[in-house]
């Protein structure tokens, strides 16, 4: 069909839109906001690709997606070889195709953007992964050569399961050890229903284990086995365990009943289904006036959260300007779509509560953007004498997280960062031979994308190693 279309033509298409529920509904429960893309919207869409002979946007992706390729499949009709390459190039497609911040790296570096809307890539990402789920009969698997090499995966999460996802497709053996009692690490404990459903995840682990990925649960490293443990019973190892370790403000009143982390609140809300309270076990504070602090996914995520909760007013309260805050653009345009209240350049300096030390309060100051900082982004000075409160009821504090050191506390001769992070190479190795690690306990807090990135070239040294190369 494509092949009929002149660059001229291609050009001439608008960006299709992603149909959405309706904002007000939405706000009320935890079904996904973004629709999809129809077969139809997807293949209009995918004519708009004009084939770069130098593509830029696959350099952008983290896992290096053949785009063009799986894009050119869709305009041509021929989903199933749009499925099967996109499955190729990237372990967990359905999650990416939601979650990933396209815009800021394969669609940023798309040349239609120069002139008017880059393709949507992660739009026809999903399509393609949605579709492939639904046709798995359709999508042929050749099963590799079993090379008898033993690898364990610590952790569940994005890079976890990348990693793991490649390494079985190179005839390796792969158990991933998950300390929670699901697998899918953030993707099912940090992401809202909303955003990413659990049935997605599902899926996706449930697609990894048919191609030979085993996965035990409730499997603490570091407790239920030691590193040191897994390193007599596997050839390598893959340290994709995250950074589930909260970071609060430090200012008093902190410690006061309706104060959350972050991780605590979307952990409750999400994989122990406090939103269902009481027919499910969880309880969670849903609170009529909540205040989330700090302007990452994470914030959006808890925010809109509690708006769902039935928070009556439910706001961010970020220390810099909506342009420097971290959040994907979607996010904070469907914040906003939501009625999410914005308070901009304010900073908590206290928690503030009543005799039976519940939260009443946030005792805020004023900013203002001085120089840059080390990151490039102006840095907020305080204003003197603006203090102000803002009423509310709960507290949460999503301001960022480090690596816990459960793991790495029974490991003294692996080599940490002054972060606290485990210090690895390019390739992901550590200071131990044949182990190697990925993902946020490596870089810190970021995004699943990049967590993926690290899992799919750590699964590529790690198959070298195995190799001897």
């Amino acid at each position: 069909m494509s092949a009929k279309i002149t660059t001229r033509e291609r050009l001439k298409i608008d960006r299709q839109a992603m149909p959405e529920r309706d904002a007000t509904a939405r706000a009320a429960g935890f079904s996904e906001v973004n629709l999809g893309f129809t077969e139809k919207l997807a293949m209009l869409e995918a004519q708009r690709c004009i084939q770069c002979k130098e593509p830029r946007c696959v350099a952008g992706c983290p896992v290096m997606v053949n785009i063009p390729r799986f894009i050119q499949f869709i305009a041509d009709g021929d989903l199933a070889a749009a499925a099967q390459n996109l499955l190729g190039d990237n372990a967990l497609p359905a999650i990416t195709g939601r979650v990933c911040p396209q815009e800021t790296q394969c669609e940023i570096e798309c040349i239609r953007g120069l002139k008017g809307m880059s393709v949507a890539i992660g739009h026809l990402e999903r399509f393609v992964a949605d579709w492939a789920s639904r046709h798995a009969n359709q999508i042929v698997a050749t099963p590799p050569q079993p090379t008898g090499k033993k690898v364990a995966v610590i952790g569940s999460g994005p890079a976890g399961l990348t990693a793991a996802g490649e390494l079985v497709k190179l005839g390796h053996e792969v158990t991933v050890y998950e300390a929670l009692h699901k697998p899918g690490g953030v993707l099912v404990y940090g992401i809202p229903e909303f955003r990413l459903p659990k049935k997605i995840v599902q899926e996706e682990v449930e697609r990894l284990q048919r191609a030979g990925v085993k996965i035990e649960c409730n499997v603490v490293i570091g407790r239920t086995y030691t590193l040191q443990e897994l390193r007599a019973r596997f050839d390598a190892i893959f340290i994709a365990n995250g950074a589930g370790l909260p970071m609060f403000m430090n200012v008093p009143g902190e410690n006061l009943k309706g104060v959350y982390s972050a991780n605590e609140y979307l952990t409750r809300v999400n994989l122990m289904a406090a939103y269902q309270f009481p027919s499910a076990d969880t309880p969670v504070i849903a609170g009529k006036r909540v205040a989330v602090v700090g302007g990452g996914n994470v914030a959006m995520d808890a925010v809109r959260t509690a708006r769902r909760l039935g928070a009556s007013s439910a706001m961010i309260v970020y220390r810099r300007t909506k342009k420097e805050m971290p959040a994907r653009a979607e996010e904070v345009h469907h914040a906003e779509q939501e009625g999410i209240r914005f308070e901009f350049l304010v900073a908590p300096v206290e928690v503030q509560g009543n005799d039976q030390r519940w939260v009443t309060g946030l005792k805020c100051r004023r900013m203002e953007l001085g120089e840059p900082d080390a990151s490039g982004r102006r840095s907020p000075v305080p204003i003197p004498g603006s203090e102000f409160v803002i009423e509310c009821d709960v507290v949460v504090v999503a301001i960022g997280s480090r690596a816990n050191p459960l793991l790495t506390s029974t490991c003294p001769e692996l080599k940490l960062n002054r972060n606290g992070n485990i210090a690895a190479g390019p390739n992901g190795m550590t200071s131990l031979p044949g182990v190697f690690a990925g993902g946020d306990i490596v870089r810190g807090a970021a995004t699943v994308i990049l967590a993926m990135g690290d899992g799919k070239r750590a699964a590529q040294a790690i198959d070298g190693y195995l190799k001897g190369a």
